[in-house]
């Protein structure tokens, strides 16, 4: 049984907890929090011990979750880092590319394992196609929503797009040639709209639109490849699939779509159980820290054009 904790029990954080708590695998030793009133909530919710600062755990655990605002990814990662604490770190990865840099490096250098907490990859409307995705031609991402009531600490790339960028990323297997974007500020002092397009060595093209603007929520992916088309709703966990022959004329009466309906399941509860067996086990996470990495210098590239 591995010794875990939680960094941060807001919003989010405090499902990371409530997912260690209930697993087999993990000894939820403490949680950590700098506001006392949310921190004893879940305390006391949870049955574990408190603690208003990070470094009284140090020694106590194997592994933590990290949920803070992303200024305080990368002081509080490094110091778990260099103490032999694995962790899985919320995205965005850090503020900036250097930091990212520096704890990808240092994991490496301590041996111990940095998750990135791409949720998506853990959604099964992904992990169960994923494997059908070959050579793709064209990548189309949209992610919209409403402004977030427990507001945000980055732009929309960093908050929304970044999903899509890793999902590109991983489906396509290769980094981008040429990245182009264009953003909009409406609420906030940074971009709440973005549009980007990824070009890729092997010819892949990939539109990305990201706004949290919208009257609804919407998290669609459709892929064009070479007989076949995917189009993987993240929200619903609807897939349409349409296989197509391109030997011959294109028949439109035999062009029926294939519609999946997969059950609902908890994403993060996967993600935290791939993060334990991969301590356990001594292999890679599914979303390295080098997957974390590349994500963040192509939404880099995509701010900096803004």
């Amino acid at each position: 049984m591995l010794k875990t904790a939680v960094i941060g029990v807001g919003y989010l954080g405090k499902f990371h907890a409530q997912k260690l708590k209930s697993l087999p695998e993990s000894e939820l030793i403490g949680i950590v929090d700098i506001n006392p009133e949310q921190g004893q909530k879940i305390s006391k919710e949870l049955d574990v011990p408190f603690y208003l600062n990070f470094e009284e755990i140090l020694n106590k655990v194997d592994a933590v979750c990290i949920a803070v605002p992303t200024v305080h990814h990368y002081p509080i990662t490094k110091i778990l880092l260099r103490h032999g604490v694995h962790v899985l770190l919320e995205k965005p990865f850090a503020e900036t590319i250097y930091e990212a840099e520096e704890l990808a490096k240092l994991s490496k250098d301590k041996n111990v394992i940095l998750q990135i907490g791409h949720l998506e990859r853990f959604n099964p409307v992904f992990s169960k196609f994923q494997k059908l995705i070959n050579n793709p031609k064209f990548i189309e991402n949209i992610r919209i929503a409403p402004f977030p009531r427990r507001g945000t600490d980055v732009d929309v790339i960093l908050d929304l797009m970044i999903h899509d960028i890793d999902l590109v990323l991983a489906s396509v297997g290769e980094y981008p040639k040429s990245v182009e974007g264009i953003g909009v500020k409406f609420v906030t002092s940074s971009s709440d709209l973005a549009k980007a397009r990824l070009r890729f060595p092997c010819g892949c093209i990939a539109d990305l639109t990201a706004s949290r603007i919208s009257e609804k929520a919407e998290r669609k992916m459709r892929i064009f490849q070479s007989g076949l088309y995917l189009s993987l709703d993240y929200s619903s966990g609807q897939a349409r699939k349409l296989k197509i022959d391109s030997s011959g004329i294109p028949d439109p009466e035999k062009l029926h779509p294939e519609v999946v309906q997969l059950e609902k399941e908890d994403a993060l509860m996967a993600e935290i159980k791939s993060f334990l067996e991969a301590i356990q086990k001594k292999t890679l996470p599914l979303v390295t820290a080098e997957d974390g990495l590349n994500a963040m210098r192509v939404a880099w590239q995509i701010k900096d054009q803004l």
